[in-house]
């Protein structure tokens, strides 16, 4: 029995590494084309599903419509099958984050075969235009949101604690307001009361529940007064966090040639002896 020829073999990893590349990377003009014809399929897809939420299209054009997002859901899920066998990790791509929206924007159209609707779900496709972030080669800016997610890890405590917090205030002041306003001033229950006073300590102020005693009123302008400065207390967390993670993270950028600490997180060259950060000589 004769062997397979080692030419053919070779061939097929070389063309497979090439649709690899093609498809997971935009060094050249051809891979960057790739992802920008798939970036514009993927907002031409998002827009028919929008059009065809909105009846007058829907009853004029549903044929074409309905066309249109097969066509589009076969299309990506060929490319989805695609991107699993060129994948140097299938597992890895399939559990990674790009993996899993171009899962979850494929299975909408087929799962609205057995429940109407949830074709609308294929918005989720809006979330893979995000690989424009590779096209532009906007990779210096992972190290900002890098900065941003640990000083969100960082915070998660202290916004817990402010948000129950809030929660035990709302509720003592919508019970508050339910027994000061009642329910022939429109503060029917104290779950209402307490909707109330989350839309007034917010101050969104829908005004659809509103007090009419004197005492209400009141209590009430203290609500709107301290729900300023309530809404102050997470964005001051979060930013305290991000001043303490940035000078950490300016501390680790350290020249490898004259020893020079805290550069700017952005700056390719020492301020001191002009050395290529990261660069040793």
């Amino acid at each position: 029995m004769a062997g397979s020829d080692p030419t053919q073999s070779e061939e097929k990893l070389d063309l497979k590494e090439k649709i690899r590349r093609l498809i997971f990377h935009s060094d050249n003009h051809g891979e960057k084309l790739f992802d920008i014809v798939l970036i514009f399929l993927i907002v031409l897809s998002v827009h028919v599903v929008m059009m065809e939420s909105v009846p007058a299209i829907r009853a004029r054009h549903e044929a074409m419509l309905y066309a249109l997002e097969w066509f589009f859901t076969g299309l990506f899920t060929i490319e989805y099958i695609i991107r699993l066998y060129v994948s140097l990790n299938t597992l890895r791509y399939m559990r990674s984050f790009f993996g899993v929206v171009d899962l979850l924007s494929i299975l909408p159209t087929y799962i609205s075969l057995f429940l109407p609707g949830a074709q609308y779900l294929m918005l989720l496709r809006a979330l893979r235009v995000l690989r424009v972030f590779r096209v532009l080669k906007m990779a210096q800016y992972i190290g900002e949101a890098n900065l941003l997610i640990r000083a969100m890890r960082a915070s998660s405590r202290k916004i817990i604690v402010f948000i129950f917090s809030v929660v035990t205030l709302v509720t003592i002041l919508g019970s508050i307001m339910y027994l000061i306003e009642g329910p022939e001033h429109g503060f029917t229950s104290i779950p209402k009361s307490v909707y109330w006073a989350i839309v007034t300590l917010t101050t969104v102020g829908y005004g659809d529940v509103a007090p009419e005693t004197a005492l209400g009123q009141g209590v009430a302008a203290f609500v709107m007064i301290i729900g300023y400065g309530i809404i102050a207390v997470p964005t001051g967390i979060v930013t305290a966090e991000i001043t303490l993670a940035s000078r950490e993270a300016r501390a680790q950028v350290t020249c490898s040639d004259c020893g020079a600490k805290s550069h700017d997180l952005s700056a390719s060259y020492c301020a001191r002896c002009g050395n290529r950060l990261g660069v040793l000589k």
